[in-house]
């Protein structure tokens, strides 16, 4: 069941609940920038911490051995499970699953994840200003027994 959209989310941390609760192949996310630090993460701060710095440098020496050009995602899989790292600009975020997932929808979840966390957040809308009363035009009614 895929009703809920990523695409309305507007900060990281509630991008990652969104896809965590509409991925059920993934089990934990980490979203992170260029330099490693982490930005959201669905597991405590010290593990996310380390797979942040981990992904970060395996899609690095993935991209290095292919020499054709920065990579942009990555699966690496496991009898237990896979890890996907997804690029886009300097924001990136990996994701374990359990074993044998979709690698497409799960590529897609995590792409618009990072869109989704991309946006900045939406400003309430100021309240329209009241319009004035209408001044009367004509003169107010007199009493007959004046």
């Amino acid at each position: 069941m895929r009703e809920a959209s990523l695409f309305a989310m507007t900060e990281p941390h509630a991008a990652l609940a969104e896809l965590t609760e509409i991925s059920t192949q993934i089990e934990a996310a980490v979203l992170f920038d260029a330099d490693g630090k982490v930005v959201a993460a669905t597991i405590p701060e010290a593990r996310a911490a380390q797979v942040a710095t981990s992904a970060k440098a395996l899609l690095e020496q993935a991209g290095q051995i292919g020499g054709q050009g920065e990579l942009t995602q990555l699966e690496a899989s496991t009898a237990e499970g896979s890890l996907f790292v997804v690029r886009d600009g300097s924001t990136m975020i990996a994701a374990s699953t359990s074993a044998e997932p979709t690698a497409g929808l799960v590529f897609y979840d995590l792409k618009s994840a990072l869109r989704a966390a991309a946006k900045p957040a939406a400003k309430p809308k100021p309240k329209a200003a009241a319009k004035p009363k209408p001044k009367r035009t004509t003169p107010p009614k007199r009493n007959a027994s004046s």
